[in-house]
């Protein structure tokens, strides 16, 4: 019943990444349809190393946050009604098995790992602005 309202859009997360295919709800829309759009029940918490996240500058050639010494620092935060860690999206899988020149994390993608996502993302979709 919701399909209808799906995007879809070539989009980068920063200037220096290759854009990509995104797909999500609009906010807007989702509340003109249904009402209120519930709060997300679990926050999920996306780390990185201190030591990937500078791999990743340096490939970037970004010298912003050279000074900082926190172990790890988070990379995203990802709203969910699920009380697990759902699949990553398959285009962040394949964002980040591109070199980290191109804004990935230089980490290979695992098939069984990518079909999984797949099924779950396939009946899923995340809400935008």
């Amino acid at each position: 019943e919701n399909e209808p309202l799906l995007r879809s859009d070539y989009k980068a997360r920063t200037q220096k990444e290759l854009p990509v295919l995104m797909r999500w709800f609009p906010r807007d829309q989702l509340e003109k349809a249904l009402g209120d759009v519930p709060k997300a029940a679990y926050l999920d918490i996306i780390l990185y190393s201190r030591d990937q996240i500078n791999k990743e500058r340096e490939a970037r050639g970004d010298t912003s946050g050279q000074d900082e010494t926190a172990p790890w620092g988070i990379v995203s935060i990802k709203p969910t009604d699920f009380d697990y860690e759902t699949p990553m999206q398959p285009i962040t899988m394949m964002r980040n098995a591109l070199g980290k020149d191109q804004g990935g994390s230089g980490v290979s993608l695992e098939n069984s790992k990518y079909q999984e996502a797949v099924e779950f993302w396939s009946n899923h979709a995340t809400v935008g602005e």
